[in-house]
């Protein structure tokens, strides 16, 4: 049975929430990536900001992200996965709420990675990626 842990792209860093969005964005820059979970000041995942968000909530509203927090960003219930969630639990997560990105989470409920669409394009069939691009992507 293939796992979220065999799918996740391992190593994934949080951003505390109190930490600014221009921050965010030179974090992801540095790590190349898209999206960073944000953790509460327990480290428990509390949101996700997106490069998008920065960019359409922030910088095109006209604020400074140099003086709103990941925290203010964040909206909603975080989605996450625990590590033993096989691919079905996978797909149903992100499929479900058209999500491109889903945090890993141990045992503890610490972060242990993120699963990515790159992650699943190297895991999954053609079939079960042509599913996933389909319900995430198409608008309905």
């Amino acid at each position: 049975m293939t796992t979220a842990k065999d799918i996740m792209h391992p190593g994934a860093q949080w951003i505390p929430a109190h930490e600014t969005l221009d921050r965010a964005a030179q974090l992801m820059r540095d790590l190349d990536v898209g999206a960073l979970p944000i953790a509460d000041s327990n480290e428990r995942l509390c949101g996700i900001v997106t490069d998008r968000d920065i960019v359409v909530r922030c910088v095109a509203e006209g604020h400074d992200p140099a003086k709103i927090t990941c925290g203010e960003l964040a909206q909603g219930t975080p989605r996450w996965i625990e590590t033993g969630a096989d691919v079905t639990e996978v797909l149903d997560e992100m499929q479900g709420h058209r999500i491109k990105r889903l945090p890993v989470i141990d045992e503890q409920k610490k972060l242990v990675g993120m699963i990515s669409e790159a992650d699943l394009a190297q895991h999954l069939t053609d079939e079960q990626l042509a599913k996933f691009v389909e319900s995430v992507y198409t608008t309905h």
